[in-house]
């Protein structure tokens, strides 16, 4: 759609910026009008109409998204609005869409991207029907980077959240794919109601029905009472089915009947039940290698991706370690690891490391550095040591270090910190000192048989409820 003769709002206190667009738009046959500050903003609204709005976030006398809401509220024709931002946040996306923005461009944006979001906002026309349904609360969810990719993610995100369409999270293990369901799910309408989340891979081929759709007492042998399955616990919100690729055939189907109809009914019953519930399913696999190879049904594989998101290796954004060592770093000090402070060279190191586990093996690695490194920074020797890379990382051949060894030194090392003279002095010494070794192995357990709690349990000889209670911290 052309330009020619819009008339548009450009907020934004970076003159340099401001010149960009203004030459970009004009050139189009746009008419603009240029404020930089809000003030000037609300003033421009009331004298004159608008057909769109590109607005700064960050604005020397407050937020671009402050007051657009109360604008619309007011009974005001609030005209499309695209967000500029250099916080380049899950947040500010989110808060966008809620406001009613109708796209969010991260900061440094390409000019070509901006006009056909322009183009697009101008044939929508007034996209007051687009805000939110009211606040959403991610900052409890680690969901980091700046990078290109993760910019993108951010706006599909921050678009389909409010909605109840399907979503499809493609990528590799470790890579955050629960941590954007219940982003999803916290930004939605249903965010009051439950997130269930299921691995797929760590139930038994011939519990599977059970364990999604619940069953009668005396269903199968070892049915002692009425169980309720995952989608009655979801009741209202979301189902998180995560490794959906690992999903037997046979049970493929039943599935397929359910997101056709919306019922289902327990194992062992002729009882109807109605599921009011939004799919959320994931995957590491390629499901079109295996619709081709006949081991995952076509039709539901296209009823499930309606929306696909597919999550970047971190090797892939590799501008984002520094942010994610640093996170890690502060959320272990918050569960009593020793806060530390990481060099240049050791973020170097970190950068240089391929993350075949993605951000959860960081995340694993950075708790290890801040509970192993002596003194208060970690060195790139540190790193070396960890990841064992010796010369390959650009420095000297270190000596290998014992594992009974490196876990005497550690716990000397947490007995002599803060958090554990503190829970010395409530009494609670040895309960801290289990729990939070327990959590490392767990968690490490989990990262080697990728996430398969089933097997993790297997091998620290537990069953599998002990260990979700453990990862709850019950």
């Amino acid at each position: 759609m052309s330009m020619s003769g819009a008339h548009i709002l450009l907020v934004e206190d970076d003159n340099a910026i401001a010149t960009v667009i203004r030459v970009a738009l004009e050139s189009e046959g746009a008419q603009l009008d240029a404020v930089d500050n809000l003030a000037a903003r609300d003033a421009a609204l009331t004298a004159s109409r608008y057909d769109a709005i590109v607005t700064d976030v960050i604005l020397p006398d407050g937020n671009g998204l402050a007051g657009l809401r109360e604008l619309r509220d007011a009974g005001e024709r609030l005209p499309p609005v695209i967000v500029l931002s250099a916080q380049n946040t899950l947040d500010t996306a989110v808060r966008a869409s809620e406001e009613g923005a109708f796209d969010y461009l991260p900061k440094p944006f390409d000019l070509d991207e901006l006009v056909e979001a322009l183009r697009a906002a101008l044939r929508r026309g007034d996209d007051s029907e687009r805000a939110g349904e009211g606040e959403a609360n991610l900052s409890g969810l680690p969901i980091i980077g700046r990078a290109a990719s993760m910019q993108h993610v951010y706006r599909t995100l921050a678009r389909v959240a409010p909605t109840d369409l399907s979503v499809l999270i493609l990528g590799e293990s470790g890579t955050g794919k629960e941590l954007v369901a219940q982003a999803i799910h916290h930004s939605s309408r249903r965010r009051t109601r439950p997130f269930v989340a299921v691995n797929m891979a760590a139930i038994p081929r011939d519990l599977i029905e059970s364990e999604l759709f619940g069953h009668e007492k005396g269903a199968f042998t070892g049915a002692m009472a009425r169980t309720s399955g995952r989608f009655e616990q979801a009741e209202g919100g979301t189902l998180f089915l995560d490794e959906i690729g690992d999903m037997p055939i046979e049970a493929q189907t039943r599935l397929l009947r359910v997101l056709q109809s919306g019922d289902f009914s327990p194992v062992g019953s002729s009882r109807v039940l109605r599921a009011d519930v939004r799919i959320i399913a994931a995957t590491n696999q390629d499901l079109m290698a295996l619709v081709a190879s006949g081991r995952f049904r076509e039709d539901l594989y296209y009823r499930l991706n309606v929306i696909p998101i597919a999550l970047p290796a971190l090797r892939d954004r590799r501008s984002d370690i520094a942010l994610l060592a640093d996170h890690f770093l502060a959320q272990g000090a918050g569960v009593g690891l020793p806060r530390k402070s990481i060099s240049r060279d050791a973020l170097a190191a970190l950068s240089a490391h391929d993350w075949p586990g993605n951000v959860r093996e960081l995340g694993n690695a950075m708790q290890r550095l801040a509970l192993l490194t002596r003194g208060e920074r970690i060195g790139k020797e540190d790193v070396v040591r960890l990841l064992g890379q010796g010369s390959g990382a650009g420095g000297a051949d270190l000596a290998v270090v014992d594992p009974s060894d490196a876990l005497v030194t550690a716990v000397r090392l947490w007995l002599d910190s803060g958090p554990a003279h503190e829970a010395a002095e409530n009494g609670d010494l040895h309960g801290r000192l289990v729990s939070l070794v327990e959590q490392v192995a767990i968690e490490a357990i989990l990262e080697q048989t990728g996430g398969n709690q089933l097997k993790a349990a297997a091998i620290l000889g537990i069953n599998r409820n002990t260990l979700r209670l453990k990862r709850k911290g019950g």
